[in-house]
């Protein structure tokens, strides 16, 4: 029975140098990029006996291990402190009076969750990084909770990511912001699409309506006076182009394999959904960080099929 375990470039030399210096023989195949050992490999390869194979696949086993873990741990510190940074300066930035309270709870939603996304392919290959990377919200979920509830209040977080200034605005729109950034980062990860966009659309996309509409958005939406066409139209655009960009990055990576004849379509479809349920008028019964996300995973997933 084969076991398998990612290698890091890191770990995966060092299995080569084990090898060559151990064995004197060419280095197995199974050193990159994932290494298996079969016990039916011990007498093809011809790399000892049993009990020196399984001696060297502990070694090897537990250098890639302690790689990764403490890859994805540097990897999470740094985003952390990254979204502590961008946090901290637009509350410094509010508390100041530099930009009006409105600019830089959208500036925060936009940025905040773009940057978390681009972050991805920091943390290493392994199955777990998900995880390590899923503490970065976690975090910034608990401190929102522990500050809506009143508990330790922060008035600058306050002032800086809520509407009107009221603790328990930490607990809608915000918190519901966090948890989205959670599902998509757990569950579709850097190989699925679907995560990237319903992001793309809810950061990028319902961010830059939200100003476009404040600032040109006269002309209303005969079925929802509270919104406007130049903050749905400015959705749709900025969303699509967005989502096509992440698309991209993670293309020119290699963790997606986009058929681009038919993406430029189905993006274009996910973002005109996610579109109209953000101009419909049911804001006061489900929050758009809510049903944007919502709306986008589904029309994804529908779309892309994974």
């Amino acid at each position: 029975m084969a076991a398998a375990l990612p290698l890091s470039p890191i770990s995966h030399q060092l299995c080569r140098s084990s090898f060559r210096f151990l064995n004197n023989a060419t280095t197995p195949r199974f050193c990159s990029p994932v290494f298996s050992v079969s016990p039916s490999l011990i007498g093809v390869t011809g790399i000892g006996s049993a009990s020196q194979l399984r001696a060297r696949h502990r070694l090897i086993y537990s250098a890639a291990a302690t790689d990764w873990f403490l890859h994805d741990v540097g990897a999470t510190v740094a985003v952390v402190g990254g979204a502590y940074a961008l946090v901290f300066s637009f509350e410094s930035l509010t508390k100041r009076n530099v930009i009006p309270q409105n600019l830089s709870r959208k500036l925060v939603h936009i940025l905040s969750g773009l940057l978390f996304v681009i972050s991805w392919p920091i943390f290493s290959a392994s199955t777990e990084a998900r995880y390590f990377a899923a503490f970065v919200p976690l975090v910034n979920g608990l401190r929102l909770v522990v500050n809506g509830l009143s508990v330790s209040p922060n008035s600058t977080l306050i002032k800086s990511v809520t509407r009107e200034g009221r603790p328990e605005e930490l607990l809608k729109g915000p918190l519901f912001y966090v948890i989205a950034l959670l599902v998509s980062v757990v569950f579709f990860w850097r190989d699925s699409p679907t995560g990237m966009i319903s992001l793309a659309m809810m950061c990028g996309g319902d961010g830059i309506a939200d100003i476009m509409g404040r600032k040109f958005g006269s002309e209303k939406i005969p079925y929802n006076p509270r919104k406007s066409w130049a903050g749905s139209i400015s959705m749709f655009i900025f969303g699509f182009f967005i989502s096509i960009g992440l698309l991209y990055y993670y293309s020119s990576l290699g963790y997606l394999h986009m058929n681009w004849e038919t993406t430029f379509t189905r993006v274009a479809i996910v973002s005109l959904v996610a579109t109209v349920v953000e101009s419909l008028p049911i804001t006061d019964q489900l929050d758009d960080n809510v049903s944007v996300p919502l709306a986008t995973i589904l029309a994804a997933y529908i779309s892309f099929g994974y």
